[in-house]
């Protein structure tokens, strides 16, 4: 899976501004909802219901959050440099700077899953990440992500 098959060059963000992570969910529920078309509201409480299981914080400054939604018609991402690193509750204790919103349909299943390992692959590699965190611009961070899929295949 391609992460170009979900994520498009205006559901990246740069230096975003945010203080804590009710605020970081908040913030991307809001621009989840304009590429959606879903309300913010619900998109919110669907990931914030997902944060009551366990922290989507998965380490190394890269948090995951996801979810599923029953009116939504196909997997969607989004991703966001924080201006800031906050905590977010990670398994490793340490800050978080990178989030990766992924959104699927309520009968995605596998491919919400395969989209999910696909995400984590990418963001766990190191060399990745430091160039994500040091993107000149929204569309170089895209072109980064986005580019990565030939050189570290599923």
């Amino acid at each position: 899976m391609d992460l170009s098959d979900l994520l498009s060059p205006d559901g990246v963000i740069v230096n975003l501004k945010v203080s804590s992570k009710k605020q970081a969910l908040q913030e991307l529920a809001s621009r989840a909802a304009g590429r959606t078309g879903l309300s913010e509201r619900e998109i919110f409480d669907t990931l914030l219901q997902r944060e009551r299981l366990g922290s989507t914080g998965v380490g190394h400054g890269v948090a995951i959050p996801h979810g599923k939604l029953a009116k939504l018609d196909r997997i969607v991402g989004l991703i966001a440099r924080l201006e800031r690193p906050i905590d977010f509750e990670s398994v490793d204790d340490q800050p978080v700077d990178l989030v990766f919103l992924l959104l699927a349909p309520e009968g995605a299943g596998a491919d919400h899953l395969k989209a999910l390992a696909r995400i984590a692959r990418v963001l766990r590699d190191s060399t990745i990440a430091a160039n994500l965190r040091t993107a000149a611009d929204a569309a170089a961070l895209y072109t980064l992500i986005t580019s990565t899929t030939e050189s570290n295949a599923a």
